[in-house]
């Protein structure tokens, strides 16, 4: 988890963007602020997949065109680059994303001839992107990976994607932002790893009628993604952007009882759920932090998610 946070400048929280590594291979999932510079620190500290200055980041997916999701694309383009890759970025998302691709190379014309012809002779391959607008279905395979996209429902955002990740015995699913939607339900179903965003119902009482619609019509409530868990029934459900729409410009730390999660292969869905719920704050190695251990089996598994979504994670 490269960074979790959401639209509100949070200092401890980098923008949404998610790396999976299958065999040395990293994938990214939505690139927000600060994504090259969190993937360095992850390789600092031990996630050598990504590369020094995310160099070995090659294929990319974006899951909708909201800025926080695509204010470290320049960075994720060029710095790179800069750092020595050599070969075009591919990227694959919304419709809309061309065109996007097409202004950022446009907007550092400048800087990308003067490091191409300069003194330093950077190669003039390695700044190329090739932007790739998908639809539902296969979006993506190679020998690591099946990469399958889904429809989400992010209000006025029509194209926005989740996505499943299907690689030799681990399945992996990324829910993007959404109000609950049966996709997640039909294509999370048994995953080993759900990857979900969620907003407080604590906070959500305690903010305008305006921003109580947006929450609901644009994202998922602790209570909405405990019952999509009870029915998808995750090996490891990791709770991640926590939207706090309409909750003010401080961020309440709550109680800190997180451990981080050590190594290891993911249970099973029929083994003990571990919920995690992700902060950039104090993380090492891109690691999310574990708030609680529930029992897959039990209805408690709604009453935990949105108790722990409460009282250990800032809004």
């Amino acid at each position: 988890m490269l960074g979790t946070g959401t639209p509100r400048p949070d200092p401890n929280r980098s923008g949404p963007a998610t790396a999976i590594v299958v065999n040395g291979t990293p994938y990214l999932i939505d690139f927000g602020p600060g994504v090259i510079r969190r993937a360095t620190a992850a390789y600092e500290n031990g996630v050598t997949a990504l590369g020094f200055g995310g160099i070995n980041i090659k294929t990319a997916f974006l899951t909708h065109l909201h800025s926080d999701h695509t204010l470290g694309y320049p960075d994720l383009i060029f710095t790179p680059w800069v750092m020595g890759r050599q070969t075009p970025l591919d990227v694959y998302g919304p419709k809309g994303l061309k065109e996007m691709t097409e202004n950022v190379l446009k907007a550092w014309q400048i800087d990308t001839e003067a490091r191409i012809n300069g003194i330093n002779q950077h190669n003039s391959t390695g700044c190329k992107v090739n932007a790739r607008e998908i639809s539902t279905g296969v979006a993506y395979k190679d020998d690591n990976v099946t990469v399958v996209a889904f429809a989400v429902r992010h209000e006025e955002m029509i194209d926005a994607f989740g996505y499943r990740f299907e690689a030799p015995g681990r399945t992996i699913v990324i829910s993007g932002d959404t109000a609950p939607a049966q996709t997640i339900v039909d294509h999370g179903r048994g995953c080993d790893v759900l990857i979900h965003e969620a907003y407080s119902m604590a906070t959500y009482h305690q903010v305008s009628s305006r921003s109580q619609r947006f929450r609901r019509h644009h994202h998922t409530s602790s209570v909405e993604l405990a019952e999509i868990a009870n029915t998808v029934r995750p090996g490891l459900l990791v709770i991640y952007h926590r939207s706090n729409a309409g909750g003010g410009h401080r961020a309440r730390t709550g109680k800190t009882f997180c451990s981080r999660r050590s190594g290891g292969t993911t249970a099973a869905p029929s083994s003990p759920l571990t919920i995690w719920t992700c902060s950039d704050r104090r993380r090492r190695r891109g690691a999310a932090w574990t708030i609680g251990r529930l029992s897959a089996r039990s209805p408690s598994i709604l009453a935990g998610v949105n108790q722990r979504l409460e009282t250990a994670v800032s809004p």
